[in-house]
């Protein structure tokens, strides 16, 4: 029975067998007994071993029964043991696992390793807001530099520019006085011709 149980199909080929073997013992009694019924008239020594047969025919019944649900829960048993097993294999692999990653794992080198990170950061923060400071600082020198240069530039073209308003003034009061001295010219003329026209 150990080893039918221990095997899988082991155990459903003794479930099996047992199974069948209650179903034929009812029908191997029934003949038992009619055997009796027929020596029951005359009692002879056939009617006590057919007697003996139907006794034990009931008692295996009993114990196939109840080596049936022997075979039953401990075929759910072993099921259980198994899991169990599978269970605690991958508990085990898993603490291995564990133990493995804390040996790799010093909590000191990460604490280090954390801290000059930090450290290196703030440093590069620091640098970084430097520059920008420097760049900054930069940027406005060169913007004060060229406002002068701007405005010394614009001083310059401003001269220029009034002198040139200056000419262009000049210019401009000249030009009615030569305009009105030619109309002046054209007049003269206008009237001298008159003249010749009224004395012929």
């Amino acid at each position: 029975v150990y080893i039918l149980v221990v095997h899988g199909t082991g155990a459903k080929a003794a479930t099996f067998y047992l199974v069948c073997s209650l179903f034929l013992l009812p029908l191997t009694a029934v003949s038992i007994f009619l055997l009796l019924s027929l020596f029951s008239s005359f009692p002879t020594q056939a009617a006590t071993i057919y007697a003996k047969q139907l006794v034990r025919m009931r008692q295996q019944k009993a114990k196939s029964l109840g080596l049936s649900s022997t075979i039953t829960s401990t075929g759910h048993r072993m099921q259980v043991m198994q899991s169990q097993a599978k269970m605690a294999g991958a508990m085990g692999s898993t603490a291995k696992t564990m133990a493995a990653v804390n040996q790799q794992l010093k909590v000191e080198d990460i604490q280090k390793t954390m801290m000059n990170f930090e450290k290196e950061s703030s440093k590069m923060e620091m640098a970084g807001e430097l520059m920008d400071d420097a760049v900054e600082s930069l940027f406005d020198d060169d913007e004060e530099e060229e406002d002068a240069v701007i405005s010394q530039v614009l001083d310059e073209i401003g001269i220029d520019v009034q002198q040139k308003l200056s000419g262009v003034g000049v210019a401009n009061s000249a030009l009615p006085e030569q305009r009105r001295t030619k109309v002046g010219a054209d007049t003269s003329d206008i009237e001298a011709r008159l003249r010749e026209l009224q004395n012929p």
